[in-house]
C-alpha cells in the first residue's frame, strides 16, 4: 500500500503550508523546500505532480509488472520520494549524505511529515537507496515540464 501523501496529520505534525524557512539563509536547502513547498501550495500543479508520482511504483519480483499501490506493506510516500529526490539531485548528493539530512535536518524532517512527537521515526539508508530510485530523471523531467507549464500560466 504506497500513498502520494498521508492526507491526515499526526500529532505534532505541522501542515506543509505553514512550515517556515529562516529567510536569511543562503544555504541550497532552505530555498528547494521553498520551492517544494510553492509546488505543494499551488493546488492545480500538485495534483498534475501527485498525478505523476503515483506512476512511480516499483516492480513486481517476478517482473510481471508494477506493484499495487492499494495491496501489501506500507511504502515510503510518494512526497517523501519527490522531496529527499528532488534534494538528492539539487544538492548533487550521495545517499549518505541525504540519509543524514532525512534523519537530523529538522525543517527537512518537517517537510517530509515528520512530527516533533515522531522522533522514532528514522529512514533507513538501504530504505532511501530502495526508494529514491524510482525517482528516475525521466519522472523528473516530466515534473519540470509540469511546472514550467504552470509558470507559463
Amino acid at each position: 500500500m504506497r500513498k502520494v501523501i498521508e492526507p491526515q496529520l499526526a500529532l505534532g505534525q505541522i501542515d506543509i503550508a505553514a512550515i517556515v524557512f529562516n529567510p536569511k539563509s543562503r544555504d541550497d536547502i532552505p530555498q528547494i523546500l521553498r520551492g517544494l513547498q510553492h509546488l505543494y501550495l499551488n493546488p492545480d500543479v500538485r495534483r498534475r505532480v501527485f498525478a505523476l508520482l503515483a506512476e512511480a511504483l516499483p516492480e513486481r519480483s517476478e517482473g510481471k509488472g508494477k506493484v499495487s499501490p492499494d495491496t501489501g506493506r506500507p511504502g515510503m510516500a510518494q512526497w517523501t520520494i519527490l522531496v529527499l529526490g528532488v534534494l538528492r539531485l539539487g544538492l548533487n548528493a550521495d545517499y549518505d549524505r541525504i540519509h543524514e539530512l532525512a534523519n537530523e535536518h529538522a525543517t527537512l524532517r518537517q517537510m517530509l511529515g515528520v512530527g516533533d512527537w515522531q522522533a522514532h521515526v528514522q529512514f533507513e539508508l538501504q530504505t532511501l537507496k530502495d526508494n529514491l530510485r524510482l525517482f528516475t530523471p525521466e519522472l523528473l523531467d516530466r515534473i519540470n515540464q509540469e511546472v514550467v507549464r504552470a509558470g507559463h500560466q
